[in-house]
C-alpha cells in the first residue's frame, strides 16, 4: 500500500483513466496535481474533484515537484518531462498499478494480446458473473480501474482487459490468472521496436508465482518464447496434444490437466471466425480455473452473441450485408476479419497510420476483395503498399465511402469496415467511429 503522508501525486493526461485516478488519489488523502497537454476544461466538465490542481496546454516543471507520477496510457515514455522525472528518481506508475494498491479482491483475471482482448474479457466476465454476482470488469475495455476498486471486497473477482500501454508502466502487477491471446505488430510508433512491445505485454505474467495460472496461445511464436519467464502454472490453447490446456475438436471443447481430460463441453457457438474459437477457448479455460461450474460456462458461451464493433453485423440492404469491424485497428485484426468471409468483399480501409506494413493482407485482398474504399490520413501509404491488390477508390471520409459503396455494391456483396488503422484522425476513438459507420448504414434507403 502506498503511503499518503504528505506524498504528492501528478497525473499526466486527463482522459477517462486519468480523471478517475485523480479522483481516487484525492479520496485516499493524496495531494494531486493534474497536467494535460490539451485544451482547458473545468472540474465540472470532467467530473473531477475540485481539490485537484490543474494545468493545460503543457507539462510544466511543476510535475517534477511530485513524488509519484501516474502516466495515462498512450503517453510516450520519451516525453521530456518523464525523462527529467526519471533522473530525479521519481516513481512513474500506470493507473492500473496505482489503483490496485487499494483493492484486495479474491481473484484478478487479466487479459492481453494484440487482438481478441475485448471479446475474451467480455465473455470471461459474463461467465464468471453468472456464477458469482460479485464480479467486476475494468481496464482497456472502457471502465477505469480507479472507478471500480472502491467497490471490491475480499470475495470479488476482477476481470481486466489490459493494453501494452497499461502494462509497460506496471512492473509490479500480478494477476491470479493471466491470459495472452496473441502478439502481432502493433503500436510500433509508441513502443519503437517489436521487442519493446513484446516486453510490455510480458508484464502480465512475469510476477506470477506457482500459485497462479498463465494461459497462452500455443500457435503464437512470440508467446512461446516469452511464456517461459513465468513461474505460474501454464495452460495453453490450440494444442491438440496438450497436457495442460484446452482445445476444440469436432464441435467439442476439451480441458486437460496432467494429460487427462478434466472436463468437456459442447456449447452453441454464435460468433463467426476461427479467431473467435480462440477467444472462446481462452475464456472457458480462465473461467474454469477461476472455479466456475462447467454447466454455467457452457450456458453462457451458448448465449454469447459477440461484442459491438467486432465483425458486428449491422444490416442487409438490397441483398448486401454490412459489417462493422471498427475495432480492426491494426493489420492483423483486418486479416482476421477478411478470413471470416469467402469473397465479394467491399472493403473500407484507412484512418491514422500506426507504423505497421499493410503488405501482409495483400494476397487476401487480391483473393476476396472487389474494391477498396480509402479514408483518412493513411490513404497514400495504403495506396502505395496495396497497389495491384484490388481497385481503389479515394473517399476521404467514412460517409463518402458508404455512399460510393451503396452505388456500386451488388446482391451477395459483403461491405466490411475493418480499417487496419487508428481512428484519431477523424474520430474520438474506435467506438465513436463504429457508431458513425452504423448510423450512416442505417440511414441508407
Amino acid at each position: 500500500m502506498l503511503k499518503n503522508n504528505g506524498v504528492k501525486i501528478a497525473v499526466l493526461g486527463l482522459g477517462k483513466s486519468g480523471i478517475a485516478c485523480a479522483n481516487l488519489a484525492v479520496s485516499k488523502g493524496y495531494t494531486v496535481f493534474a497536467s494535460d497537454s490539451g485544451k482547458p476544461r473545468t472540474h465540472k466538465e470532467m467530473k473531477l474533484n475540485k481539490k485537484v490542481e490543474l494545468e493545460f496546454g503543457k507539462h510544466s516543471s511543476k510535475v517534477l515537484e511530485s513524488d509519484i507520477i501516474i502516466k495515462s496510457p498512450g503517453l510516450p515514455n520519451n516525453l521530456e518531462i518523464l525523462m527529467q522525472a526519471r533522473k530525479r528518481g521519481c516513481l512513474i506508475l500506470s493507473e492500473l498499478e496505482f489503483a490496485l494498491n487499494f483493492a484486495k479482491p479474491k481473484k484478478i483475471v487479466a487479459v492481453t494480446g494484440t487482438n481478441g482482448k475485448t471479446t475474451t474479457t467480455t465473455l470471461i466476465y459474463k461467465i464468471i458473473k453468472s456464477g458469482n454476482k460479485n464480479t467486476f470488469v475494468a481496464g482497456n475495455i472502457g471502465f477505469p480501474i480507479s472507478e471500480v476498486v472502491t467497490r471490491l471486497n475480499s470475495k470479488s473477482i476482477l476481470v481486466l482487459e489490459l493494453s501494452s500501454y497499461q502494462l509497460e508502466d506496471s512492473p509490479f502487477f500480478k494477476p491470479d490468472i493471466s491470459i495472452s491471446m496473441n502478439i502481432t505488430p502493433d503500436h510500433l510508433k509508441h513502443h519503437h521496436t517489436m521487442a519493446n512491445y513484446i516486453k510490455a505485454k510480458a508484464n502480465i505474467f512475469v510476477n506470477q508465482t506457482k500459485q497462479d495460472y498463465a494461459i497462452y496461445n500455443y500457435n503464437d511464436k512470440h508467446l512461446k518464447k516469452s511464456i517461459v519467464k513465468t513461474k505460474a502454472k501454464i495452460f495453453d490453447f490450440n494444442n491438440l496434444k496438450t497436457r495442460n490446456g484446452i482445445f476444440y475438436k469436432d464441435k467439442i471443447i476439451y480441458i486437460k490437466k496432467s494429460g487427462k481430460i478434466a472436463a468437456k463441453l459442447a456449447p452453441k457457438i454464435n460468433i463467426p471466425g476461427k479467431h473467435n474459437i480462440d477467444n472462446i477457448l481462452a475464456s472457458v479455460m480462465a473461467s474454469y480455473l477461476a472455479g466456475t461450474k462447467i454447466s454455467t460456462i457452457e450456458k453462457e458461451v451458448s448465449k454469447f452473441k459477440g461484442v459491438e464493433h467486432r465483425i458486428e453485423f449491422v444490416k442487409e440492404i438490397n441483398g448486401v450485408k454490412y459489417y462493422n469491424d471498427s475495432k480492426g485497428t491494426n493489420v492483423d485484426s483486418t486479416k482476421v476479419a477478411l478470413e471470416s468471409f469467402d469473397k465479394n468483399i467491399q472493403l473500407i480501409l484507412g484512418g491514422q497510420d500506426k507504423g505497421s506494413p499493410y503488405k501482409p493482407i495483400f494476397n487476401l485482398i487480391k483473393k476476396k476483395v472487389k474494391n477498396i474504399f480509402l479514408i483518412g490520413e493513411a490513404t497514400n501509404i495504403i495506396k502505395k503498399q496495396l497497389k495491384g491488390s484490388a481497385p481503389m477508390v479515394e473517399c476521404e471520409t467514412l460517409k463518402n465511402a458508404i455512399k460510393k459503396i451503396y452505388s456500386v455494391a451488388q446482391k451477395g456483396d459483403i461491405v466490411l469496415f475493418s480499417p487496419a488503422c487508428a481512428s484519431f484522425d477523424q474520430f474520438n476513438d474506435f467506438e465513436h467511429r463504429g457508431k458513425e459507420f452504423k448510423k450512416f448504414v442505417l440511414n441508407l434507403k
